[in-house]
């Protein structure tokens, strides 16, 4: 392939090259630059530093449960606009931009599968709806799986990506707090296990309610995990934040957190955890 070419006038020109977009991803935590499908088979982590990329719900999905299955649930819920809230632009608005581009998903995503053959309600957040918030709709169907682990008496497993409480939602995104934590009691009285996975970021309300309470919470490596972000921390008690603050690490360190878990290990560990916890 000539790269170039002489130009009538005898004038030497590069001949311009059209590289396809997404070809290759550069690791934002090392600079490290990786071919795409490299990065597809290491699950989109970075092999220099084990960085890990934030990926949609549906390759979790794939990734975790058997055969990438799952019977879906509660897909006819739909937030609505009781607040006529409007910031920089209408509330309502961005529920259209959000579905369109999250295919109707609400920002969680239910259902029914199985791992390792056993039989599980799963959720897993999609952060690609407005930041995995939780509104109304997302608490409602965090609480109908919770239902479901009850009614059928499976385990619980549910994967948080989330950027907290959906404030355009007021009083009613906060309400969804305790309605998850309730249940969740009741799962918890019924001998029913649930698994919480964590991954890049889970913050304020979701981790501070159903995200925490797991019988075992796991993280993914370096996921930003917290309440209130470090800035507002930091101007709140006047001090400086400990190096790692808010990351799985520092959360493991403190006991907040069970295990830290590489993205490759994850199903694994997931699976080992559900053998040794619902013997039925």
């Amino acid at each position: 392939m000539e790269w170039f070419r002489k130009s009538k006038s005898g004038l030497v020109s590069q001949e311009k090259k059209n590289i396809p977009e997404g070809l290759w991803t550069k690791c934002p935590s090392c600079g490290e630059i990786v071919y795409g499908k490299k990065m597809e088979q290491l699950l989109w982590v970075c092999p220099s530093c084990s960085y890990h990329f934030r990926i949609p719900s549906g390759k979790y999905i794939s990734m975790l449960l058997d055969d990438g299955q799952l019977e879906v649930f509660d897909t006819g819920l739909a937030s609505l606009d009781p607040l006529k809230f409007k910031d920089s632009k209408r509330y309502a608005d961005r529920l259209k931009v959000a579905n369109e581009k999250a295919h109707g998903t609400e920002g969680l995503i239910t259902g029914i599968g199985t791992m390792g053959g056993i039989r599980i309600s799963f959720a897993i957040m999609d952060f690609a709806f407005i930041g995995g918030s939780m509104g109304s709709v997302v608490g409602e169907k965090v609480a109908r799986t919770i239902e479901r682990a009850i009614e059928h008496h499976i385990p619980l497993v549910i994967v948080s990506c989330s950027g907290g409480a959906r404030m355009q939602e007021g009083i009613l995104s906060l309400m969804q707090m305790a309605k998850t934590s309730g249940l969740l009691a009741v799962l918890a009285e019924k001998k029913i296990p649930y698994i919480s996975v964590l991954t890049n970021p889970t913050t304020a309300g979701v981790m501070a309610s159903y995200a925490s309470l797991g019988d075992v919470i796991i993280a993914e490596p370096k996921a930003l995990l917290g309440f209130a972000g470090p800035r507002v921390i930091q101007q709140t008690i006047g001090q400086d934040l400990p190096e790692g603050f808010q990351s799985s690490e520092f959360f493991q360190d403190k006991g907040f957190l069970d295990k830290i878990v590489h993205r490759r290990d994850l199903r694994e560990t997931i699976v080992r955890l559900l053998r040794f916890m619902w013997r039925q």
